[in-house]
C-alpha cells in the first residue's frame, strides 16, 4: 500500500499586491492601476506603485520562506507583464517568475502559481475585458505561454483566483476593478472566466505537462440567521448566486435553476452568452481545488434587497475587515464538497486574518493572529481526521501589502513591512507557524 502524501504548509501573495515596479522591464498598466487612479476607489488614494517592492527583494523574501519552513510558495503572474500589448509577448517579464521558480528551487520549495489574480491588462479591458468573449481567447494565450516558459518549475497551477469576486464583486457590486455595477455584466464575466478556466485547462491536458492543474474558489460557508422559513429561504438564496454558481458548472455541467431564475428576474438576461458546448468546456476535469476561507457567512431574508438576502445578525469576535472568526465551520463547507461536488484533493489556498499591527521594541506582538491561525490549523488537523481530506494549507498572507479596496489599511502578513522603509520584521504569528510547521514534520519522521 502506498503512503498517503505529505501535507503541504505553504503561504501565498499575489502579483499587484507586492510587486511594485508597475512601469519596469515592459509592463503595461492593469485594470488596478486604473482603478487606483479614480478618487475614491480605494482607502487614502493607495496604489500599487511600489506596494512591497518584492520585484526587486524577492531573493530577500523567498530567504525568509525558507526560515518559516515552508514547502510551497503561492504566487501570481501578472498578466500585463507578458502581454503588454496585445499579442505581443514580453520575454522580461517572463524572466523575473522564472527567476523566481529558479530562487524557490534553490530554497527547496516548490510553486503553485495562479495565472489570474484580478490584474487584467488595461489592453484587454479597453477591448471589453471579460465581457467580451475574445477574452478567454487573449487569456488562453496568456496561458500557454506561461506553461513553455515555466511550466519545468511549477508543481500546481491555478487558472483563476476567486472568480466570484472577479465577477460579481468588480462587476455588479462595484467594489473592485474595473468598478462595475450591472449584474448582467457580473453573469457574461462570471461565464467567461469559468470558460477561460477550462480552456486552459485543456491546452494543459493536451500539452502533457507534468504538473497538475485547478481553480481556485470562495465558497461561502451560509448559516440563515434563524429557523425561520425565510431565514433558511434566504440561506438557499445566497448558496445558489455565491456557491453554487460556480460550483455548478465546474462539477455539473450547468448553473443553478433557482439562482438563474432569480437573476433572469432582476436583470432581464436571457443568458444568449452561454453557448453550445461551453459546459462541457467549463467542466474539463481539474486535479485539485483551492478553498480561499476565512469566516462564515450568515443570512437573513430581505424582500427589499436586490437578491432577497442581507447580512444576519452574527456575534462571534471578528478581525480588523469584520469577518467572523469562525474555524471550526470549515468542516460544514468541506463536508458540503466532499458530499455534493468532488473527492479531488482539496487544498486551502488561502486563510488568514487582518489585524492592527503594532511595532514594539522592533517586534510584532500578534497575539490575535496567532491565536486564528493556530486554531484553523487544528481545525484543519480535525477535518483531516474525520477523513475529508485537506491536501495542504497556505497561509494569507506572506506578507503586509496592498489590500485592494482597503489600500494599505488592513495587514495580513507573517511578515510585518515598514512601507516607507521596506524593512521586513518577523512578526510572533511567523514564529508561531514555523514551530507549528517543525513540530508537525518533527512528528511526521518518529
Amino acid at each position: 500500500m502506498s503512503k498517503p502524501n505529505p501535507f503541504i504548509f505553504g503561504t501565498a501573495t499575489a502579483s499587484f499586491q507586492i510587486e511594485g515596479a508597475l512601469a519596469e522591464d515592459g509592463r503595461t498598466p492593469c485594470i488596478w492601476d486604473t482603478f487606483c487612479a479614480q478618487p475614491g476607489r480605494v482607502a487614502n488614494g493607495d496604489n500599487g506603485s511600489v506596494a512591497c517592492d518584492h520585484y526587486h527583494r524577492y531573493k530577500e523574501d523567498i530567504s525568509l520562506m525558507a526560515e518559516l519552513g515552508i514547502d510551497s510558495y503561492r504566487f501570481s503572474i501578472a498578466w500585463p507583464r507578458i502581454f503588454p500589448r496585445q499579442g505581443e509577448y514580453n520575454e522580461k517579464g517572463m524572466r523575473f517568475y522564472r527567476s523566481i521558480l529558479e530562487e524557490l528551487k534553490r530554497h527547496g520549495i516548490s510553486a503553485a502559481v495562479t495565472l489570474y489574480h484580478w490584474d487584467l491588462p488595461q489592453w484587454a479591458q479597453d477591448k471589453g475585458g471579460w465581457e467580451n468573449r475574445e477574452c478567454a481567447g487573449w487569456f488562453l494565450e496568456y496561458a500557454d505561454k506561461c506553461f513553455e516558459k515555466l511550466g519545468g518549475g511549477v508543481d500546481m497551477w491555478i487558472t483563476h483566483n476567486e472568480p466570484w469576486c472577479a465577477s460579481f464583486l468588480s462587476h455588479f457590486l462595484g467594489n473592485h476593478a474595473p468598478g462595475n455595477t450591472n449584474l448582467e455584466k457580473a453573469l457574461i464575466v462570471a461565464h467567461h472566466l469559468l470558460l477561460s478556466h477550462g480552456m486552459a485547462v485543456k491546452r494543459y491536458r493536451e500539452e502533457a505537462h507534468n504538473g497538475k492543474i485547478g481553480i481556485v474558489l470562495n465558497p461561502a460557508v451560509v448559516y440563515a440567521e434563524s429557523d425561520s422559513f425565510r431565514d433558511r429561504l434566504a440561506q438557499t438564496i445566497y448558496d445558489g448566486c455565491y456557491n453554487r454558481w460556480f460550483l455548478d458548472p465546474l462539477f455539473k455541467k450547468s448553473y443553478p435553476a433557482d439562482a438563474a431564475a432569480l437573476f433572469a428576474a432582476r436583470c432581464g438576461t436571457n443568458f444568449d452568452f452561454i453557448h453550445q458546448g461551453d459546459f462541457d468546456v467549463i467542466a474539463e476535469p481539474i486535479d485539485i481545488l483551492g478553498i480561499n476561507f476565512y469566516a462564515r457567512t450568515v443570512t437573513r431574508y430581505n424582500s427589499a434587497g436586490y437578491l432577497l438576502t442581507a447580512d444576519g445578525y452574527a456575534d462571534l469576535p471578528k478581525t480588523a475587515m469584520g469577518w467572523e472568526v469562525s474555524p471550526e465551520t470549515l468542516v460544514d463547507l468541506m463536508r458540503m464538497l466532499r458530499g455534493k461536488y468532488t473527492d479531488l484533493p482539496v487544498y486551502i489556498t488561502e486563510n488568514g486574518c487582518a489585524f492592527k499591527d503594532n511595532i514594539e521594541n522592533g517586534s510584532v506582538n500578534d497575539t490575535r493572529r496567532v491565536d486564528y491561525l493556530l486554531r484553523h490549523l487544528k481545525a484543519v488537523e480535525d477535518i483531516n481526521h474525520e477523513g475529508l481530506g485537506i491536501a495542504g494549507y497556505y497561509h494569507w498572507s506572506f506578507l503586509d501589502n496592498f489590500e485592494w479596496a482597503h489600500g494599505y489599511s488592513k495587514r495580513f502578513g507573517l511578515v510585518y513591512v515598514d512601507y516607507d522603509t521596506q524593512e521586513r520584521i518577523r512578526k510572533d504569528s511567523f514564529y508561531a507557524y514555523r514551530d507549528y510547521i517543525s513540530a508537525k514534520k518533527k512528528a511526521n519522521k518518529a
